[in-house]
């Protein structure tokens, strides 16, 4: 019985609880607008309709932030993934110490607060000329201390010996890299895209500080335009809103299923 709990039980009630924020904020992007806030909790809309999904492309230029989003995920996520493999993998076949010193250079460029690189960071990109444009908010992409922890990690279940005799049959660095290490950490992999899709495509704090062009404006941030309506156009803010959460819940949704899938697989991680 405890068992069934656990396994079947728990985690079903784990995913009513983080459903529900969704559900609540699809149903409520269903409200007609010009309708007062509702008195009391409003589960499902009396008179459900489209119109506020009608009326957002009208109020904020929603296809145009939609469209960088799409551009700078689509860069990023796999310039994330590169760099941060390939790191992780260095890591890897260093030697002990230097092995030591790059996880705790790593770990101390995780501690560091964003905030204190804001200003530093925006000079860096002043100088090569390249704000207000996408290109600061595809940089990141090229550190991120985190996503190569998870790398360092996973590499290190591979065992030595068998990058030793990779080696003795020939293979470089970079062959062991592609051939031997990334086929081997496929599960991190999934969880390091997820991880860098939801950060580019959430974020909004680089958007505000480098861009200044609205036709270069991410959705999250231009999200921020509609906290200016009506209370009575509030459904047109959370249809906004659900256009901007789909894309993580899907991401997440296809990284799980290859994640579980590469399990499943014989001779599979785990």
């Amino acid at each position: 019985m405890r068992r069934f709990l656990l396994r079947h039980v728990l985690p079903a009630v784990l995913a009513v609880l983080a459903l529900a924020p969704l559900a609540l904020l699809v149903l409520g992007s269903l409200r007609r607008l010009g309708l007062p806030p509702p008195q009391g909790l409003e589960l499902v809309p009396a008179d459900p309709s489209l119109e506020s999904y009608r009326a957002l492309p009208a109020v904020v230029p929603v296809w145009t932030y939609l469209r960088n989003s799409v551009i700078v995920a689509a860069i990023a996520v796999p310039l994330a993934v590169v760099v941060s493999s390939l790191a992780g993998f260095a890591i890897r076949v260093a030697s002990s110490r230097a092995k030591r010193a790059a996880v705790v250079a790593t770990v101390a460029m995780l501690l560091v607060p964003v905030t204190a690189v804001w200003a530093t960071r925006f000079e860096v990109y002043r100088l090569a000329h390249v704000t207000d444009t996408l290109v600061p908010l595809i940089a990141p992409a090229l550190a991120s201390p985190f996503l190569v922890l998870i790398y360092v990690w996973a590499f290190h279940r591979i065992p030595l010996a068998q990058l030793q005799v990779a080696s003795l049959d020939g293979a470089g660095p970079w062959r062991m890299w592609w051939r031997v290490g990334l086929p081997q950490v496929r599960p991190a992999t999934y969880a390091v895209a997820a991880i860098a899709f939801t950060f580019f495509w959430s974020d909004v704090i680089d958007p505000l500080l480098y861009v200044d062009s609205q036709s270069l404006q991410t959705l999250p941030l231009g999200l921020h335009f509609l906290k200016l309506l009506r209370p009575t156009d509030f459904p047109i803010l959370l249809a906004g809103s659900v256009v901007a959460t789909l894309p993580i819940v899907l991401v997440l949704l296809i990284a799980h299923r290859a994640f579980l899938s590469d399990r499943a697989l014989p001779g599979g991680p785990g």
